[in-house]
């Protein structure tokens, strides 16, 4: 606990939080609460680990807030982690076996002693002791997470906020066991949708309650929420277009399903031979409407609700497309890597470049800058003419042409 940890040290922003977290529960009817510390009595040697080191220091009473607050500002951490002997020893903690008791175990570590924190638990429920602690994991690596799964609900913070967030979380559910999962439906129903920020609004107004990144659990499921049960809620969901619910009531004391449909895919836009990068954008429209939903970097990917949308590729000349976005599917959209044309002149002119289609149409594309005298641009692959009169010619029978080719990733030199 004495690691560093988000600008200070895990045992440091523990204290302080876990104060605040007394302080709140100052006023709760019907509560108790006790301190058990492990690893704070005897230092750790070369050769020696104390795994009895775990003691009950406030025992369970009403109205120890002040005693817990001043024996966690006080302790100090030098020992080992034996979270299986302080786990069997908590169970005998609890004054009332009959009452409804939480253990929240809160640790920056696995099991360091001999014995395995699953095989207590199997004893305690053996015993008729129902007790499923909440574990709040401080800065522990991924990889031991599933050393907590036979103990209890684990729940990992990796920063001072995740930790307060954390610890509120378990704080609410022992106390009110009101619970909140918001599920992101797929086409098929199935809640696999996630990795989005949500908002939860009181019902007709918008500044936001609780604001969240999306997040399955390690078993892939809606990550479960514990928020306030008397307010009614709009949901917003900034999925791209954005998706929302409203008038949603929370049942108290149970666990509320939110479901919302929210299916996506990706779009993905791309040269399909460029030798270079070339800075070009993609401008995403819901199809039929005109509001602009999203610019999209080329070789960017980015997810979209199911559905049709419109394209215009910033390309010169532009390309517009109308696709199709299926649930859990890339559509990709291949582009010819533009070539480049670099133009000089010996004196200024007043021109306009056009592309040439297939049916010798003219397609203008561009106009040229009449304070320069030279120029660069991307441009698609194809037939082009630039139509041109020196600036200051006042007949129009001054006008010329100039026909040429753009093949990608190759340039093209004019010189007028």
């Amino acid at each position: 606990m004495n690691a560093k940890w988000d600008g200070s040290t895990r045992i440091a922003i523990a204290k302080e939080l876990l104060i605040k977290a007394v302080d709140s529960l100052r006023g709760v009817p019907n509560l108790e609460l006790g301190l058990r510390i492990y690893g704070h009595q005897s230092p750790i040697t070369p050769t020696y680990q104390d795994c009895e080191d775990t003691k009950l220091e406030v025992p369970f009473t009403k109205g120890n807030h002040n005693l817990i607050k001043g024996k966690i500002r006080g302790v100090i951490p030098k020992g080992t982690t034996p979270i299986a002997r302080s786990l069997e020893a908590a169970a005998d903690d609890f004054p009332d076996k009959n009452a409804r008791n939480v253990i929240v175990l809160i640790t920056d570590g696995i099991e360091a002693c001999d014995h395995d924190p699953c095989v207590i638990a199997d004893k305690l429920r053996a015993k008729g002791i129902s007790i499923r602690p909440f574990v709040i994991g401080i800065g522990i690596d991924m990889e031991y997470l599933n050393h907590f799964d036979c103990i209890g609900t684990y729940l990992d913070a990796n920063n001072r906020t995740s930790f307060a967030n954390v610890l509120t979380t378990v704080i609410n559910s022992a106390l009110i066991a009101t619970t909140v999962q918001v599920n992101l439906n797929d086409i098929y129903g199935t809640p696999s949708e996630t990795d989005v920020t949500f908002n939860l609004y009181e019902s007709g107004k918008k500044i936001p309650l609780y604001s969240y990144t999306h997040t399955l659990n390690k078993f892939r499921l809606p990550d479960t929420l514990v928020i306030n049960d008397r307010v009614t809620y709009d949901l917003e969901v900034f999925t791209t277009p954005v998706v929302s619910k409203s008038g949603i009531t929370i049942k108290r004391n149970q666990h509320n399903i939110i479901e919302i449909d929210a299916p996506r895919g990706t779009l993905h836009v791309r040269f399909s031979n460029a030798l270079r990068e070339y800075p070009v954008q993609t401008r995403v429209i819901q199809h039929g409407k005109s509001k602009t939903l999203n610019v999209q970097e080329m070789n960017q990917e980015d997810a979209y609700i199911v559905g049709k949308y419109d394209l215009e590729i910033m390309t010169l000349p532009r390309i517009y497309q109308t696709v199709e976005i299926n649930q859990s599917s890339k559509k990709t959209i291949n582009i010819p890597a533009p070539g480049i044309l670099l133009y000089t002149t010996s004196k200024k002119i007043s021109g306009q470049l056009f592309l040439i289609t297939s049916t010798n149409e003219m397609e203008w594309v561009a106009n040229l800058d009449e304070q320069a005298q030279s120029g660069t641009w991307n441009l698609q692959p194809g037939n082009y003419r630039i139509v041109y009169r020196p600036l200051n010619a006042m007949n129009t029978l001054h006008t010329d042409k100039k026909d040429f080719r753009i093949l990608s990733n190759k340039t093209t030199s004019l010189n007028f």
